[in-house]
């Protein structure tokens, strides 16, 4: 299940990404002679529409859009007898096209609703509110009995009473009621789904500003799904979606900094195998969760088409601008030449991540 969601994702992006492209193409009047959902060889004809045929192919990975003159060819249509700015306005396109659709995404997400930390007048609203542990003091009696950030605490018993709200104030006055003489037996939730009882007996003098209070030594906060107004998400989305692109940008910027130096930490980075889980984790935890996952990997597949290496949109998008510069056409030979090594490079890049990938799941 978790294969099939990942493809269906990853179509979906390529898709909305060759979209870009022919839309651009269309309005610069260039010839577009195909459009496929999957990649060749060709399963069926879907439609033909003037001068455009629709396809569906047997590799169902993504999609292509097959423009007229990319790879030579004349004719006042071609992509080659194009201007400059029409040339780059269509590689662009893609690019833009995921962008604006990770912006849809996030909006959507907010919409739909996503876990998020509460504020107190939110706990009126908020759908799947629960406890979650957000920070576990080391050495604390918390720490020993094994709490980490991320468990989810359900249940707390001293005894003699039953705390099962999702207040942290009242959480810790449950704690703290004790004056440290009982054990209490918390049932929490790891992110795993794995449920456990654990007990701790709260201890004074862990607090330095109170420390007279008897406390566990956890951080807890209330975690809930709260939807957005659509005005609201959209705003919101905004913002949310500027910030994504430039973290990502940074991102990006470091680990490819990394690969030219030898140095990238591919403990950060995910390959097809390592997404494949990711997206089954982010579906399994809501469909709010799915869209800002989809989100995040569109705008990835935006910045990474604009890194200027042969074989993707901003290496192509460099010819145009050198052409510019030179004012006359780079060699097919050289293009040709030029992509076939960026397309080594990417593959080898993909094989090193991939391996990685599966040394981490087996290891």
């Amino acid at each position: 299940m978790d294969i099939l969601i990942f493809i269906v994702v990853i179509v979906a992006l390529i898709v909305v990404h060759e979209f870009g492209h022919f839309v651009a193409a269309k309005l610069s009047g260039m010839r577009v002679d195909e459009f496929g959902l999957g990649y060749p060889p060709r399963a069926l004809t879907l439609a033909k529409r003037g001068e455009t045929l629709y396809t569906l192919n047997w590799l169902p990975f993504g999609g292509f859009v097959k423009i007229y003159g990319e790879d030579g060819g004349s004719g006042s249509r071609a992509f080659s007898s194009k201007s400059r700015l029409a040339q780059a306005f269509m590689l662009i396109a893609g690019v833009a096209m995921n962008a604006l659709f990770a912006y849809v995404l996030i909006t959507g997400a907010l919409i739909t609703g996503t876990p998020r930390a509460l504020a107190p007048d939110e706990l009126a609203i908020a759908r799947n509110a629960e406890l979650a542990v957000a920070n576990v003091l080391p050495g604390s009696p918390a720490a020993r009995a094994g709490l980490l950030a991320g468990d989810t605490i359900l249940s707390s018993e001293d005894g003699h009473f039953l705390y099962a709200g999702v207040d942290p104030a009242a959480f810790s006055k449950f704690v703290s009621d004790g004056q440290g003489n009982t054990t209490i037996a918390l049932t929490v939730r790891h992110p795993s789904s794995e449920e456990e009882t654990v007990f701790a007996r709260p201890e004074v003098g862990i607090v330095p500003s109170d420390p007279s209070r008897a406390v566990l030594g956890v951080e807890v906060a209330t975690i809930g799904v709260v939807s957005l107004s659509f005005t609201e998400a959209a705003t919101e989305g905004a913002v949310l979606t500027w910030s994504a692109t430039i973290l990502t940008a940074e991102g990006l910027w470091h680990f490819f900094s990394g690969v030219f130096t030898l140095s990238a930490d591919l403990s950060q980075v995910a390959g097809p195998v390592g997404i494949v889980g990711i997206v089954g984790t982010a579906s399994s935890q809501g469909f709010g969760n799915l869209l800002s996952l989809m989100a995040i990997i569109s705008i990835n597949l935006a910045l990474i088409n604009l890194i200027p290496v042969p074989a993707l949109d901003g290496g192509r998008l460099l010819f145009v601008i050198i052409e510019s510069v030179i004012r006359r056409p780079i060699k097919a030979s050289v293009t040709h030449a030029v992509n076939a090594l960026g397309f080594i490079f990417l593959i080898l890049l993909m094989v090193v991540v991939t391996a990685h990938d599966i040394f981490r799941i087996v290891g």
